[in-house]
């Protein structure tokens, strides 16, 4: 053994021996505080009934309020100035564009006009197969919302399937969107 390993053995020992003798008293730099708890987001759980808004504000927007297509249809929903005087909604374009919750409350308001319409066909054919599609109370509310209630009503009849402006037909609304409990 040369000097070196004789000094790094004396070293060592006097770090245990100080260690031993002064149990209590840590050097500042051997102190480590660790902390594992973690910040954790809560867990939100929304309902069909926003999970169906989300679909068909996503559908019809990109679930963009502003928006405002090519047919003048506008928000989330896009809402037609007819929809929303049928709904008894008065306001200006640019007012319900930037209301989040006018443009809600339309849809909501939207949805239960259009189930009081089709009242009689839920009732009847839910959960049936009709014309090759399965008829729920959302894929009807969802169809009545591209098409109207009339449409929706005229497809029961005669099963002529109606589409808007875009060529997006009411029966690929009524299996996207049908399933949702929105217990209205």
């Amino acid at each position: 053994m040369n000097f070196k390993d004789y000094f790094f053995i004396f070293t060592l020992f006097s770090i245990l021996l100080l260690a031993i003798m002064f149990p209590s008293s840590q050097p500042e730099f051997l102190e480590v505080n660790i902390s594992i708890e973690e910040e954790t987001p809560p867990i939100i759980v929304k309902s069909d009934y926003e999970l169906f808004l989300d679909a068909i504000g996503y559908q019809e927007s990109g679930n963009k309020y502003h928006i405002v297509n090519r047919y003048g249809y506008m928000g989330r929903y896009q809402f037609g100035n007819s929809t929303l005087k049928t709904l008894k909604i008065k306001t200006t374009r640019q007012e319900f564009l930037n209301d989040t919750f006018l443009q809600e409350y339309a849809m909501h308001k939207h949805l239960l006009y259009n189930k009081k319409r089709l009242g009689k066909y839920i009732d009847k054919y839910e959960g049936e197969i009709v014309h090759g599609i399965l008829v729920t109370e959302s894929g009807l509310l969802a169809a009545s919302h591209l098409c109207g209630a009339g449409s929706v009503r005229k497809w029961f009849r005669t099963g002529k399937v109606a589409e808007d402006g875009n060529g997006v037909k009411i029966t690929s609304y009524m299996e996207r969107f049908g399933g949702y409990d929105l217990s209205l």
